[in-house]
């Protein structure tokens, strides 16, 4: 009879089934990694930047020269209002790009290597939506430049400047969860495009960024007293053109605060559900 002597097999190691914990120092780390990304990205597509340079100019002196006589007597007159209010549409739209371009990284299957990788869910959505701020303040840096080059002297001084720009962008960077979730949940870039325009030309222009509420219909000026954008355009106002850190600007970051703490978890969720 013969015995056979086998080795004994060495358990084989279950992989780990539950997820790693990212920490917040990660998730930070991660985030400013993707960020990173989204600048090159710029880098090599210059076009992406094309929105926030030639808008903030031809909205500024189109606007400015055509309503400024009939609204405020001369152009000079109306530039410490008209300034600050193209500050805010200019931005506020440009931050539409943000869901375009996401749904359209996602069509091309680049968040689904994204999600296989072990770092944070929110880095990928919140990288590209901070790299996005470079933009904002491009825009904002143009708006301001072409308003001085007409004659715009703001008396809140560097400083006042300095914050109602840092404001708009925190605005801007909130209100981009928005729109990175319609691209989540749409099924095409121009669709996304499309919706957000109709959803936030009106929220512009039905506000008191380009003239005096009382000049409206009573019923209209309801409207625009509690638009979010008003509140937003005067808080800039009074930081640009008064130095002045008033109601409107804690109100805009209250604001800004809560579309960050109700739509960042949201768009996450629904990121990975459609991934």
């Amino acid at each position: 009879m013969t015995t056979t002597l086998t080795k004994p097999r060495s358990p084989i190691a279950q992989p780990d089934s539950a997820p790693r914990r990212i920490s917040l120092q990660q998730s930070f780390a991660n985030t400013f990694t993707m960020a990173y990304r989204g600048i090159l990205k710029i880098k090599h597509n210059p076009e992406q930047l094309f929105d926030v340079v030639i808008q903030p100019i031809i909205f500024t002196l189109m606007f400015t020269y055509i309503f400024g006589g009939a609204i405020a007597g001369d152009v000079t007159a109306y530039l410490p209002t008209i300034i600050p209010g193209i500050l805010v549409q200019t931005v506020i739209t440009g931050s539409i790009v943000t869901g375009t371009q996401l749904r359209e990284d996602m069509d091309k299957g680049v968040f689904d290597r994204f999600k296989s990788l072990p770092i944070a869910r929110i880095a990928p959505l919140s990288g590209a939506l901070l790299a996005d701020v470079v933009r904002y303040g491009i825009a904002t840096t143009i708006t301001f430049i072409v308003g001085f080059a007409m004659g715009y002297r703001p008396a809140g001084g560097v400083v006042g400047i300095l914050s109602a720009a840092i404001l708009v962008m925190v605005c801007a960077f909130s209100i981009s969860w928005i729109f990175a979730l319609m691209g989540v949940l749409m099924n095409k870039a121009s669709t996304v495009q499309g919706v957000s325009m109709l959803v936030l030309f009106p929220l512009t222009f039905l506000s008191n960024a380009f003239v005096d509420p009382a000049t409206m219909p009573s019923w209209l000026q309801k409207f625009v007293n509690v638009n979010p954008v008003s509140h937003l355009v005067t808080a800039v106002r009074e930081l640009a053109n008064d130095g002045h850190f008033g109601i409107h600007v804690v109100w805009s970051l209250v604001g800004a605060a809560v579309i960050v703490a109700v739509m960042a978890p949201l768009t996450v969720r629904m990121y990975m559900r459609k991934t």
